[in-house]
């Protein structure tokens, strides 16, 4: 049996197989593994040792697969800040300034939620990119943030919304929801849909300051 082969007995990455274990299905394996250990013990703490043992396979072997164990958190925090501004985008396509807030929270929340392990790796690992790809991620959060100052400035333009600073309210709101995945669960008190919803309401109500949010 080769290393990219497995029988329906061989457990690879937490999932047994009845067929040939290809290249893509392999490459899922990795990423989840370094999802995994990045998030528990940080980018630097991880081997590309640790990252086969979890996986099932020697840790040169994944050399087959990628380039390097930066390639792979590359790939993670691009991809979520990607994702991040394409559900934005999606959230936001009509509506009043209120009713964009509500629905880009809503989304904010969800993706953060359940994205605990890209969460707690965003937050801490820009440091441990290497440029140009530090860069990218950069850029990438900074029109994430930029798209929520021109959604609250819309707002305020309007009279729908009352903040002496866009800016500092961007911040607390999507640190709210950052917060999130720190504490969710998905056997909680509350389900997704109300935690996202109960957001949605309360950033609603610091940008419009005190007043009651009845809707749209």
């Amino acid at each position: 049996m080769t290393e990219g082969q497995s029988s329906a007995e061989t457990t690879n990455g937490g999932r047994v197989s009845g067929r040939p274990v290809s290249r893509g299905d392999r490459l899922v394996d990795i990423r989840e593994a370094a999802l995994t250990l990045f998030a528990e013990r940080g980018y630097h703490a991880t081997s590309m040792e640790d990252i086969g043992r979890l996986v099932g396979v020697r840790g040169p072997s994944l050399y087959n697969h990628l380039k390097s164990k930066h390639e792979i958190l590359v790939d993670i925090m691009v991809t979520t800040m990607r994702e991040l501004n394409e559900e934005f985008d999606r959230a936001t396509t009509t509506g009043s300034p209120s009713r964009r807030v509500c629905q880009a929270m809503e989304a904010h929340v969800r993706y953060h939620a359940v994205h605990p392990r890209e969460v707690r790796i965003g937050n801490r690992e820009i440091p441990s990119l290497e440029r140009p790809a530090r860069d990218v991620v950069v850029s990438l959060r900074s029109a994430y943030e930029n798209k929520w100052r021109q959604l609250i400035q819309e707002g305020l333009d309007s009279g729908e919304f009352s903040i002496p600073s866009p800016r500092v309210a961007v911040y607390a709101i999507l640190e709210m929801g950052i917060g999130v995945a720190q504490w969710y669960r998905p056997d909680g008190s509350l389900t997704l849909d109300q935690i996202a919803e109960l957001y949605a309401d309360m950033a609603t109500r610091l940008l419009r300051g005190n007043e009651l949010v009845t809707g749209n």
